[in-house]
């Protein structure tokens, strides 16, 4: 059961009490991720984020590293489309260090421009060793070639132009407009006291304001539906198909979850099992979904050789056509459904499993999840449901990409 309030400045946090566990998470989760950029802030998110783990005006760049570790605790960061999340996990003894640690980072940072230079190209060279991973390529092409013009199609570390260019003015400028504590939220789980993390909530957060409103984003409509193809001299070709999904509070977002373990989430997946097992012709294949606030991806991606590749795109294309005409065995669903159900609840093992969950929902959703009412929901997809989420997905249009030698030679649709 979670309990939630709110600050004096309006930060909401949001808190499970574990006593069975014996560690506590804490995240500090931020509305700014790729999806709240403009053109002209690609990429600032993610800057921001690497930034606030610079000196701040307590504690100098090494003090940050080596506080955590004195104390056995881990502490790190990341940026996603949406949000941008800032966590520590460590035992409750620590729980006011790791809130004061964190509250300085994100309150007290310097972002000084010397740190801003050095960043700049720790950067440039994350970007670059992007360009090098095809895998990670083919998905940020994937992502041009499904949203087009939206935010969400460009990538959240930004481009190599974009972040050479950018100001240490424009970074401020971002961090002033997104960082606020009404678009904040304090998530903590694990073992704490209640009363006691009320006031250190307060101690550390309670005093920060901002000025100024509140960024929005624009929202998503349709999508592209286009190919993007990369020509790189690598080993392996690496095709990604793109369909519609569903959003994060749609109703068929376990059924989805559930026809995608059927199809592609695991090694009996039909997608494994033919590409992989029946074929030879792949090491890794598999799919995903992608669940954003408003809309959502399915995602089938296979790695393969050049004089392969052809044959497996129509291999990808015959699986779900399949899936449509002959619909789903009942012993596929009844495992895909029960890895479904088991592997949440197993998820929900660790502290920092279960800090991500309810923060992540309570900002981006307005309201902590029950894990109960997960199962429940889990439990209540029906074979009938998956067909209807099946038929609804992969007679649709959808976006491609590609990477590698002689992509321009593939027919992907």
């Amino acid at each position: 059961m979670c309990e939630e309030f709110v600050l004096s400045n309006g930060l909401r946090v949001v808190a499970e009490h574990i006593p069975h566990f014996p560690s506590v998470s804490v995240g500090l989760w931020i509305g700014a991720g790729s999806m709240y950029e403009t053109v002209e802030e690609s990429g600032l998110s993610h800057f921001v984020e690497h930034m606030l783990f610079k000196s701040t005006e307590h504690r100098t760049t090494r003090e940050i590293a080596v506080e955590m570790d004195a104390i056995g605790g881990q502490v790190n960061a990341f940026t996603s489309k949406e949000c941008t999340c800032y966590y520590a996990k460590v035992i409750e003894d620590h729980l006011e260090r790791a809130m004061d640690l964190l509250s300085d980072l994100l309150l007290h940072a310097k972002l000084e421009e010397s740190e801003f230079e050095r960043e700049r190209g720790v950067i440039l060279e994350e970007i670059a060793m992007g360009e090098d991973t095809p895998e990670d390529l083919v998905y940020d092409l994937l992502a041009e070639a499904y949203f087009g013009d939206h935010a969400l199609a460009r990538p959240i570390l930004g481009t190599a132009e974009q972040i050479a260019s950018v100001s240490r003015q424009a970074l401020y400028a971002f961090r002033q407009k997104h960082y606020r504590p009404d678009n904040t939220v304090l998530a903590v789980a694990g073992s704490f006291d209640l009363d006691k993390l009320r006031a250190l909530a307060e101690k550390y957060l309670g005093g920060w304001h901002a000025q100024g409103g509140a960024a929005a984003y624009e929202p998503f409509t349709t999508f592209a539906e286009q190919i993007k193809i990369k020509k790189k001299d690598i080993e392996q070709v690496h095709i990604c198909l793109a369909y519609p999904g569903v959003g994060q509070d749609h109703p068929d977002l376990y059924a989805m979850a559930v026809m995608n373990n059927l199809l592609g989430g695991g090694m009996s997946s039909r997608l494994f099992q033919r590409i992989r097992e029946d074929m030879g012709a792949a090491y890794s294949v598999y799919s995903f979904p992608s669940t954003y606030t408003e809309c959502g991806t399915l995602t089938i991606y296979a790695g393969t050789s050049p004089d392969k590749a052809q044959e497996v795109i129509g291999e990808l294309h015959d699986v779900t056509r399949d899936l449509i005409e002959n619909g789903v065995t009942d012993a596929e669903f009844d495992m895909a459904k029960e890895q479904l159900r088991v592997s949440y609840m197993l998820g929900l093992e660790s502290s920092s499993s279960r800090m991500s969950s309810i923060g992540r929902s309570k900002l981006l959703r307005g309201k902590a999840v029950d894990p109960k009412e997960i199962v429940k929901k889990i439990e209540a997809v029906t074979k009938e449901d998956v067909e209807r989420v099946v038929r609804g997905t992969f007679t649709k249009p959808f976006a491609a990409s590609a990477v590698g030698r002689n992509v321009d030679k593939l027919t992907l649709k």
